[in-house]
């Protein structure tokens, strides 16, 4: 399993948090924020499958065996009403649990006063899950009742969402949290409530028992110490991948970083495995209020640089890319993360053709654009009922959050009839491999004392196509694309 991707979330939400700093928002900017919020808590329920589909790609079988593919509803499907597995009826038998419901809550930080589109992705992804799931018969016999807050990017603001949702709400479980400032996990913790499929944008999930995030974990979490001593690590797959797709192409690499602490600490972490991987390195920093990228894009080019890497912001790849072009550079590949894996790419780069072209996007889950897949397709179509459907809706991080949706219902639909929180960790911390039935690259949840060396890291990668307008995945199978690389430390 790759900690790559689990770095870059963490970062690249450090980096909007200094780009929100480097804006000098006026205070009227952050409370005009939360009263666009308002702070009530959305609600996705049962009656909530009008306009969804009720058969289609979703009911088919996918790639794998019947009841774990891409495809099928969760734990093979169970019909309304119905017993479920094994005859055993339906009992109350946990906090949000009745017969025919499973209340769950959804926490992101979506009207933040960063970037309104950098924390909604997952969002979006859930609800399609509830919405689909709900339509095709509920988990065991049971209807998916989803509770939202949107905490605004505020830590105090999360902090009241996690009271309303656990003590008002009374939720199960949340799921598919994209929460910038996670103030409130300790008291999720400390209530045993399940927090599964989540982004680990927060440190608090390399560190606390409860919270399961969507990438899997190795690390203690022992609500004490946040990773390893207070250090995560990352592995080389990305820059391994690169150099052996390209082997005639020079190993020169540029990493473009902001002159804030957490954008270097990542930059130098870049630079760091790239140099592992036997690359040169051109590490450029560039001021957050005036960035001067022509300087950097004359530097690439001086220096034979043919791989892109930074540690910025949406808006800052996008003056990148157009400098890129505006001085000739020509490049290999400007490679991004699954934040940035995004259907709006057209609108974000049209300054840049040229870079626009040599975009490449690396990442643990399926293509939402390959709707071969039937789990893809369900993804898409519901997506597109629920009015997401749009070019700044879909993405790699929405898709992630329809899987973080899946594998809690997989792990519901585990307990029958007698669901139980603790059944549910038990599913989520069996220690076997889980792909939501090859959605995602096999991850799983492992308490070591001391880092795995070496790890074994699989990848998807995609490159962006003007003819096709979207995402085309490089690779044949991401599940088998996977290299045996070392692991890096840095500061949590």
């Amino acid at each position: 399993m790759t900690r790559r991707q689990r770095r870059a979330t963490l970062f690249a939400a450090a980096v909007l948090v200094l780009a929100a700093c480097g804006t000098r928002l006026p205070d009227r900017a952050f409370v005009q924020a939360q009263q666009q919020a308002g702070g009530q808590p959305g609600v996705v329920g049962p009656s909530a499958g009008a306009g969804v589909p009720t058969a289609g790609p979703g009911a088919s079988v996918g790639p794998s065996a019947p009841g774990t593919g891409p495809g099928t509803a969760p734990g093979g499907g169970s019909g309304l009403g119905g017993s479920g597995q094994g005859g055993q009826r339906n009992t109350a038998s946990d906090v949000g649990v009745t017969p025919t419901t499973i209340t769950i809550g959804s926490i992101s930080s979506k009207t933040n006063p960063f970037d309104p589109r950098a924390f909604v992705g997952p969002l979006y992804g859930i609800e399609a899950f509830v919405h689909w799931t709900n339509a095709h018969g509920g988990v065991h016999g049971r209807q998916l009742v989803l509770k939202t807050c949107d905490d605004q990017g505020s830590g105090d603001a999360n902090v009241s969402c996690v009271h309303k949702l656990i003590d008002d709400d009374h939720v199960f479980a949340l799921v598919s949290n994209a929460i910038l400032s996670y103030s409130g996990a300790s008291y999720v913790n400390g209530k045993a409530v399940p927090d599964i499929g989540s982004q680990p944008i927060d440190t608090a999930y390399n560190k606390y028992p409860h919270l399961w995030d969507i990438y899997g974990e190795e690390y203690p979490r022992d609500g004490k110490q946040v990773g390893f001593h207070g250090n995560l690590y990352g592995g080389t797959e990305v820059y391994r991948y690169f150099k052996t797709k390209f082997p005639r192409v020079p190993k020169v690499a540029g990493v473009v970083e902001y002159n804030q602490d957490a954008s270097q600490r990542f930059g130098d972490s870049i630079a760091n495995g790239l140099q592992h991987e036997g690359y040169k390195v051109d590490k450029k920093v560039v001021n957050f209020a005036l960035p001067d990228y022509d300087s950097v894009a004359i530097d690439f080019k001086n220096q034979g640089v043919q791989y892109v890497y930074d540690t910025i912001d949406r808006q800052g790849n996008a003056r990148l890319c157009k400098a890129l072009d505006d001085n000739n550079v020509t490049i290999t590949a400007k490679v991004l993360t699954t934040q940035s894996w995004e259907q709006s790419i057209d609108g974000d780069y049209k300054d840049s053709p040229r870079c626009r072209d040599r975009l490449w996007a690396t990442g643990n889950t399926l293509n939402y654009a390959d709707t071969q897949y039937p789990q893809v397709a369900s993804f898409r179509q519901q997506m597109q009922a629920d009015g997401h459907g749009g070019a700044d809706q879909v993405s790699d991080w929405a898709l992630e959050g329809w899987a973080g949706g899946r594998w809690f219902a997989d792990a519901a639909a585990s307990c029958g009839g007698a669901l139980t929180r603790r059944c549910v960790e038990t599913f989520v911390n069996s220690g076997k491999p889980y792909d939501a039935g090859g959605l995602l690259t096999s991850r799983l949840f492992v308490e070591r004392s001391t880092p795995r060396e070496p790890s074994r890291n699989c990848i998807n990668v995609a490159r962006w196509s003007d003819t096709a307008h979207t995402w085309v995945t490089q690779v044949r199978n991401m599940q088998t694309n996977c290299f045996d690389v070392p692991e890096y430390p840095y500061k949590a």
